[in-house]
């Protein structure tokens, strides 16, 4: 099963998608504590190290509720502790370097979580260092067109301008974006998604790629239980016995989709 797109094609989410993101977000914000209600009993987590990087403009701050979630779960999880994500050209060099400190802690290899730009970052990280990773898991990250249109883009090129974020990356690194890391992969979206175009967050899915579909928000992806079930059940799993995640109960048939042809 493959995903390709031209991305020259592909439009940006809808105005009315990225209008009601905020609301959208806050509806799966809503269904956040009566799910870690009911998984409170769960645990079971091998201790693996966990890092999780933020999105565009976000900070750590935005993590909180997903990595109180993994934590509970049973595993070590790390923030990636440098403030606002404002896409400088040296964060790959500064996060090799934090799980090359993370590595040499656990002596194990580390699962990468990446959300929007944060899952471009993380694939990237696996690249760079491949034995050092578990499995990447990405959430609404276009990393198939991370320049091409979306609703965040006017920001980006705003900052862009004022030398907040950085216009030097090298070109090679921006054409090797759009290729897989040669870890376990797994690519989570939305096709409701109000800042990117979701075709774009998609992997061409083998043996170590998989793409998943959920239903809700860009921005709430991080608290969407969807999500956190999935993430829960991927992270049992590592290069040796990974496979493709499953849909296991009825709550799963209305709300996420494993095929995408």
């Amino acid at each position: 099963m493959t995903t390709q797109y031209d991305s020259e094609e592909i439009k940006r989410p809808s105005i009315v998608l990225g209008l009601t993101e905020g609301i959208r977000a806050m509806v799966d914000f809503g269904w956040y504590f009566p799910y870690r209600l009911w998984t409170k009993n769960e645990g079971g987590g091998d201790g693996h190290p966990v890092l999780i990087l933020p999105g565009f403009m976000a900070s750590d701050f935005s993590t909180i509720p997903l990595r109180s979630f993994i934590h509970h779960l049973g595993y070590s999880v790390y923030g990636w502790g440098e403030g606002r994500n404002f896409a400088h050209a040296d964060y790959i060099e500064m996060l090799t370097q934090k799980m090359e400190r993370i590595y040499e802690k656990h002596q194990e290899p580390i699962t990468i979580i990446g959300w929007s730009l944060g899952g471009v970052y993380a694939r990237q990280l696996a690249k760079h260092s491949p034995d050092s990773v578990r499995q990447v898991i990405v959430m609404g990250s276009p990393f198939k067109g991370v320049t091409k249109s979306n609703n965040a883009a006017w920001m980006y090129e705003l900052l862009k301008k004022s030398n907040v974020v950085s216009s030097d990356l090298d070109h090679a690194l921006w054409e090797d974006i759009p290729f897989p890391a040669n870890v376990p992969t797994t690519a989570i979206f939305t096709k409701e998604d109000g800042v990117v175009p979701w075709e774009l967050c998609m992997e061409d899915e083998d043996e170590w790629h998989q793409n998943i579909q959920v239903r809700g928000s860009h921005l709430g992806l991080g608290v969407n239980p969807l999500v956190l079930q999935i993430i829960a059940d991927r992270l049992k799993y590592d290069k040796g016995n990974w496979g493709y995640f499953e849909i296991s109960n009825k709550v799963e048939e209305l709300f996420v989709s494993v095929d995408h042809t």
